[in-house]
């Protein structure tokens, strides 16, 4: 992380581009703009960014669209923004690997608070991978290297995960065979979807699922404790 994090603002309204940039930039921010998402990944391409505010309502590709363009080669953080309310929309940011979702219209100190909390575990990440004595952690074929936040499957491919998603999974293979409640899941993973939205756990834990597990629908690896919670029912050996 650079003295003045570089943030990108994606959106087609430019009034509400002027707005923001100019609120950012008065708090120490690095600010670009970009209109639609070809805009977006030719500054990626360029410069070094830390953190996108991608709006959901684009004229040309929605931002849902560009956020899983963006994942399947990148764990930039994003801020998403959405004029509607919709407890789907939510829902749906937060499967395509969203760090955090705010409503229109909102307080700016309200984003100003999110861009800081979401940087702020971005960086505690940076440092974990700088700490060279933290342990590989495997499981069931699969192998966590939680230096530099990795997940890599038997014939060591790499998994893309999101921020929220490895936190989460760190917290199922730090306390496996134990029945962790949401609330404890959610104090374990730092809280770093807890003010998104309420059933982020589920979320997060549906889409590990599908990325873990060979039967999503029948899960063997993160199963559900009716009144409960959720169990890591897997032997987990450290190197």
């Amino acid at each position: 992380m650079t003295s003045m994090p570089h943030l990108l603002i994606v959106d087609d309204d430019r009034d509400i581009l002027t707005l923001l940039t100019g609120f950012l930039q008065k708090h120490h921010y690095h600010v670009s703009i970009a209109e639609d998402g070809d805009a977006m990944f030719s500054l990626l391409k360029r410069e070094t960014v830390d953190l996108i505010i991608l709006d959901i309502m684009l004229r040309k590709e929605d931002g849902f669209s560009l956020c899983t363009r963006l994942r399947a080669s990148s764990q930039i953080p994003v801020i998403m923004l959405s004029a509607m309310a919709d407890h789907t929309d939510r829902v749906v940011g937060l499967e395509i690997g969203a760090d955090d979702y705010l409503t229109k219209p909102f307080d700016q100190r309200e984003l100003l608070a999110r861009v800081k909390a979401v940087l702020r575990r971005t960086s505690e990440r940076l440092t974990a991978v700088e700490t060279p004595t933290r342990p590989l952690l495997h499981f069931g074929g699969w192998k966590l290297d939680v230096a530099r936040r990795e997940l890599r499957s038997a014939d060591n491919s790499l998994v893309m995960l999101s921020g929220g998603e490895f936190d989460l999974l760190l917290s199922f293979v730090e306390h496996p065979q134990r029945v962790l409640t949401r609330d404890q899941l959610m104090d374990l993973a730092r809280g770093s979807m807890h003010a998104a939205y309420d059933r982020s756990i589920d979320v997060q834990v549906s889409r590990l699922r599908h990325k873990l597990e060979d039967d999503p629908k029948n899960p063997a690896l993160i199963r559900t404790v009716r009144n409960g919670g959720y169990i890591f029912s897997e032997t987990v050996k450290r190197s």
